[in-house]
């Protein structure tokens, strides 16, 4: 079983019938110890954030009789304790409570009731206070309550039973809940750069945790956000990395941490394959985003969020193996390095190798490890430092090619280009995050990334398909590109009040620098022919030396990007919560080329643009669990290249509206988003009707639909996530293709479900079975909507057994082996990607 990292985690049950896992990532929720068994809760990251400041000091201490037992009632002046750690011993319940110290003397009572042979409250070292409550035959039963200043223990003295293996202890812990259900995460930072409730953020957010990758045994990034709706898989950029379409938009970014990653850039995306590993959640916020992350498309962004150091020790190995040769090991370590746990380590590590879908010579073969420090450097101040580090070989991935109204009917598994074709990347994450607490309610936050990317790709380049004679015309290229990132983000985040309207105001700055330098060379003079239909390969030689073959494109950009926004959460009323926000960009870019075979003149171009993008929001909440939201959001994102006059295009601008309705149901275990989006996107680089080959930047497109999420947990051990996408993307206003063509890639029904159930008690628990579905509506292949791709509809489906420290588990994707096509990238002849055939994969864990 996984130690989740969020919030105060319940992990082991042990009842009469057996060890029974509850949902984690819930302050609501109920333990059963055995007298005999040690196991206790961990303490997750948002919970340390509370209490890694001052310790909070217990004023006052008293014991009251009541109708049924006894209550153990700790005050403070100010601050809540954090919920207390258990274990058991004999007939005695230990809690630990982290961060207070006693303001008065210890506390010993003998007999304080009939059942309870002694309470007693002592402080320990490292600023813990310990609470300790022996029954006098059996164990006793406890409810644990806080509030802002007080933490109860209802004490219920146990009943003797007729043996040991029946006798047991009861912890319920209740009070506000801040962490959902085993599937649910019910906060995120993505939404408004603070940690926020997500029924408070007036835009539709989704948040994958880590449970639903690890059930799904997610590998690649596109496994994970198949459970969005309105996020819909490109391609992989011919095998260089993953694109996605959010809201019938290309080109979502990919954000780190809230931090960009390589990409986009003009004619697609330089981005690798993101490591899962290490990731703790994946957030996706859909709609325009840029008063947050600037220069980006106005479908929306997706950030990764990495695991960070435990207080505790926390080891795991696992392995994965599966068809198609799959192989992965991989572990994850944390703990103090430290005695005073003031400073801790995470690391986590993977190598992988595989087999690609299609007939290549090159298999995919990935390292990655990434070291990670925490550091409090004192009571208010907390420093963590990250590396991640990536290398990754793989074919150069050309998937297939059009053919009339459809994709060529040929097998799946055949490849467009050479076999032994590759790609070759290796990729750096290095940087900081630094944040000092100047009170409880004002908080100074600054980050710093360096990025590098270095990738080099070998290839028979798909150029044209003669559709008469089924022959495939390529060519031998070599690309070469090198990306680095420097950023620099700083924020403060405070909290407070004019009159009775609470504010939760965030002021910041982002910088950031980037620079690509890449070519491209191509032999266009000797086409190497293929007949898609009796595919030949290898009949002409391999060059020798890709580099001395004509320059077909070069390129040094630098990118200097300046941000500074304001956002103000804004409390009206208890239930009433308004968002404003409003961001300044200015982003220079400067290209630099050499002369190549189709550009005699080189590239020699400045642009300068910048924006005032504004968001508003607001949120209404007739009752606690039912929010109604609608909120208006703009993004801006600069043209590259120039007119047939060589001025600048105008930036691309987004605007979007969006209303919703969010619940939480069941007590906070599941929750439902049910949103309306219309978002608009202008200025798009089209053909000029007045000047044959020239362009300019007056096309449109638009993207409206309703989209459906439900997430969390139904019953105990049983749990889902589902959605639902409607979209209507098409193109508004263009020069070239025809105004109602719709949005490549972007289905107007798609849908998802995934639930697991896992046995409570008796003989079979801890066993666990999950199924699942994906359907895809029929796509468009290209924008001139001359060739579309099937709809599909996969089934997936798992069987996993989890007892003590140990997880077994066997997962099917595509269970009937259905031929579908995942994605294309606005090209008939290449790069329409088969998806995954039928796949098995299998891991064994254990942890300690």
């Amino acid at each position: 079983m996984r130690k989740a990292l969020q919030g105060w985690n319940v992990l082991t049950v042990v009842t009469l019938v057996g060890v029974q896992a509850l949902a984690t990532d819930m302050a609501a929720a109920q333990v059963v110890l055995d007298k005999t068994t040690h196991s206790q809760p961990t303490i997750g990251s948002n919970l340390i954030a509370q209490i890694e400041g001052s310790p909070v000091q217990i004023t006052g201490m008293r014991l009251e009789e009541t109708a049924t037992g006894l209550q153990i009632i700790l005050e403070t002046a100010g601050g809540e304790l954090a919920p207390p750690t258990t274990t058991m011993s004999g007939n005695a319940l230990l809690a630990e409570i982290s961060n207070a110290v006693l303001a008065q003397e210890e506390l010993l009572e003998f007999e304080p009731i009939e059942g309870i042979a002694l309470v007693q409250i002592t402080a320990l070292p490292g600023e813990q206070v310990q609470i300790v409550v022996t029954g006098a035959d059996a164990p006793p039963m406890a409810e644990i309550n806080t509030t802002a200043t007080e933490l109860t223990l209802s004490i219920v003295p146990g009943v003797p039973q007729a043996s040991d293996a029946d006798e047991s202890l009861r912890v319920v812990v209740t009070g506000e809940q801040p962490d959902g259900s085993r599937y649910f995460e019910p906060s995120t930072t993505i939404g408004t750069r603070t940690d926020t409730p997500l029924r408070n953020i007036p835009q539709s957010i989704h948040v994958i945790p880590r449970e639903v990758l690890d059930d799904q045994q997610v590998v690649r990034l596109d496994e994970a956000l198949r459970n969005v709706s309105g996020v819909t898989f490109g391609s992989t950029d011919a095998g260089r990395g993953l694109r996605f379409n959010i809201r019938g938009f290309e080109n979502a970014p990919i954000l780190r941490n809230g931090f960009r990653q390589i990409g986009p850039r003009q004619g697609g995306s330089r981005r690798s394959f993101p490591e899962t590993a290490n990731i703790e959640r994946v957030e996706v916020l859909e709609g325009p985003a840029a008063v947050l992350y600037g220069e980006v498309e106005p479908g929306g962004v997706i950030n990764l969020v990495t695991e960070r150091p435990l207080p505790e020790p926390y080891y795991q190995f696992q392995i994965q193996v599966g068809n198609r040769e799959l192989l992965r090991p991989s572990l994850d370590l944390s703990g103090p390095i430290t005695a005073d746990g003031r400073l801790l380590y995470r690391l986590n590590a993977v190598y992988q190798t595989r087999n690609e879908i299609q007939n290549y010579d090159t298999d995919i073969n990935r390292f990655f490890i990434s070291p990670v420090l925490t550091w409090q450097l004192g009571d208010r101040t907390d420093l963590t430092i990250e590396l991640e580090y990536l290398e990754d070989e793989r074919p150069a991935f050309y998937g297939l090619p059009a053919f009339g109204d459809g994709i060529a009917d040929i097998p799946q598994d055949q490849i467009s280009n050479e076999p032994d074709d590759f790609i070759e990347q290796q990729f750096l994450n290095f940087g900081y995050d630094f944040e000092h607490r100047f009170s409880d309610n004002w908080r100074l936050r600054n980050g710093f990334r360096y990025v590098r990317e270095e990738s080099a790709l070998e290839a028979a380049v798909p150029i044209a398909l003669d559709e008469e004679t089924g022959i495939l015309l390529r060519n031998w290229s070599l690309q070469d590109t090198e990306t680095e990132i420097f950023a620099l983000q700083t924020n403060i985040v405070g909290e407070f009040s004019t009159g009775s309207i609470d504010h939760t105001l965030l002021v910041g700055v982002d910088l950031d620098w980037t620079h690509l330098e890449g070519f491209t060379t191509g032999d266009v003079f000797t086409p190497l022919p293929l007949d898609i239909f009796d595919p030949v390969y290898d009949t002409v030689p391999r060059p020798d030396n890709f580099e001395e073959l004509p320059l077909i494109l070069d390129e040094d950009t630098r990118t200097d990007r300046l941000g500074i926004y304001i956002q103000d959460q804004i409390s009206l009323f208890d239930n009433v919560i308004l968002l404003l926000g409003l961001r300044y960009d200015n982003v220079e870019q400067r290209r630099r080329g050499r002369p190549t075979l189709f550009n005699a003149d080189g590239i020699d171009e400045n642009q300068n643009d910048d924006a005032f993008t504004p968001r508003v929001g607001i949120v209404y909440q007739p009752i606690e669990e039912i929010s109604l939201y609608a909120s208006y959001s703009r993004s801006f994102s600069p043209n590259t290249g120039t007119s047939v006059e060589g001025d600048f295009f105008e930036p691309e601008e987004g605007e979007g509206y969006e209303l919703g309705i969010k619940a939480e149901l069941l007590d906070g275990r599941l929750a439902a988003t049910l949103s309306y989006f219309d978002v608009t996107k202008r200025n798009v680089v089209t053909a000029d009707p007045e000047i044959f080959g020239a362009s300019v930047a007056t096309g449109e497109q638009r993207s409206r639909g309703v989209e459906l999420d439900v997430v969390g947990e139904i019953l105990p051990g049983w749990n889902v996530i589902a959605s639902y996408a409607f979209i209507d993307a098409e193109v508004t206003e263009d020069n070239t293709f025809t105004v109602g063509n719709r949005l490549i890639g972007v289905p107007e029904h798609s849908a998802s479900l995934w639930t697991t159930y896992e046995i409570q008690s008796g003989d079979l628990q801890g066993l666990g079975f999950g199924l699942g579905f994906n359907f895809v509506g029929e796509r468009e292949g290209d924008l001139e909507n001359s060739f579309q791709l099937d709809s599909y509809f996969v089934t997936s489906a798992a069987v996993f057994y989890e007892q003590d420290n140990w997880r077994a588990a066997l997962n099917f994707r595509n269970l009937f082996d259905t031929d579908y096509i995942a994605g294309g990238v606005n090209n008939r002849f290449r790069s329409n990607e088969p998806g995954e055939p039928f796949t098995i994969i299998g891991s064994i864990s254990v942890e300690f």
